[in-house]
């Protein structure tokens, strides 16, 4: 299985560590081998952390978050108008790689500054987060129709405290393309337009790039 990008420190750091203090153990004394547990501990938490299986990409729009729907509201947006958002809540054992939910263009990345409430708290969408504007191009037969945009608001919770997006403005991906990361447990909402219908509901467990997560209005 793959790793996600940037994942090495967070793994070959802890190891190396390890590796050293059970060599000083077998040098010197067993007290280092004692201490050498946690830093095994984290190095092998990392390896499951970062993670980064090879998906199946699903049609329509695609789910960009593994984990568990929390909610499905309606609301109006300043950009996307009057929308469902559907809000995907990650736990410290899913996988926290991101995926593109449409096939299109990023028109608009921006981070915005907040505090850290528990993800699950429906509050949270005032945490720290990250917003990706997603304009459609259409050429998914399933999918948004060319023009569509769709928001996708990665947000930080009380644990996870690092968003760190792959992609910068203009960039153009493909429906599923990984596109960035939450460390360590967070949310992830994602805004669809009228026209644009929910193929999930409250409470489902959910994959990134594996999961439908809307289609087209009949």
């Amino acid at each position: 299985m793959s790793l996600a990008k940037g994942a090495r420190p967070f793994i070959l750091v802890p190891l190396v560590s390890a590796a050293l203090l059970i060599a000083a153990a077998a040098l010197t004394d067993w007290w280092y081998a004692v201490a050498s547990v946690p830093f095994l501990f984290f190095g092998f938490f990392g390896l499951w952390f970062f993670r980064d299986p090879e998906r199946d990409i699903s049609d329509g729009i695609t789910c960009p978050a593994d984990g568990r729907v929390l909610f499905i509201e309606e609301r109006d947006d300043p950009e996307v108008g009057r929308c469902t958002r559907v809000a995907i809540f990650m736990s410290p054992l899913d996988v926290h790689v991101n995926r593109a939910p449409v096939t299109g263009k990023v028109a608009r990345l921006t981070h915005h500054s907040g505090g850290y409430l528990p993800a699950f708290d429906k509050e949270s969408e005032r945490n720290e987060r990250v917003e990706t504007l997603w304009v459609a191009d259409g050429k998914d037969p399933e999918g948004a129709t060319e023009g569509t945009r769709i928001k996708m608001v990665q947000i930080a919770g009380a644990v996870a405290r690092r968003i760190v997006p792959w992609v910068v403005e203009e960039d153009r991906l493909k429906r599923g393309e990984r596109m960035g990361m939450i460390r360590y447990g967070s949310r992830v909402d994602v805004y669809l337009p009228t026209g644009l219908v929910p193929a999930v509901k409250e409470g489902e467990r959910v994959w990134a790039g594996r999961t439908r997560l809307a289609g087209r209005k009949e």
